[in-house]
């Protein structure tokens, strides 16, 4: 598979992944701070990042950099609370 192509299915997935993350929310199907919806936004940032990277789309490669360190900032605080209350 062209390497082009690779990265540009890869944003593209990102993308549907950071859509679907908003449908979700925004019809109360996924909390905002839950596991789930975090890890789609990891998850598609991530895919975002490289494509944006890739393409040398910076101010993209910026935006999705602090979107993954958010939800890995979630994440992390989501489960240093449920250890403190389990």
């Amino acid at each position: 598979m062209n390497h082009n192509l690779l990265v540009n299915l890869t944003g593209w997935l990102g993308a549907l992944m950071l859509l679907l993350a908003y449908i979700l929310v925004s019809s109360r199907r996924l909390a905002g701070d839950s596991l789930a919806y975090q890890l789609l936004n990891l998850a598609g940032s991530g895919c975002l990042l490289w494509n944006a990277y890739h393409f040398g789309a910076y101010p993209s490669v910026g935006v999705n950099s602090i979107w993954i360190v958010i939800a890995l900032f979630t994440i992390i605080k989501n489960q240093s609370r449920n250890q403190r209350e389990g």
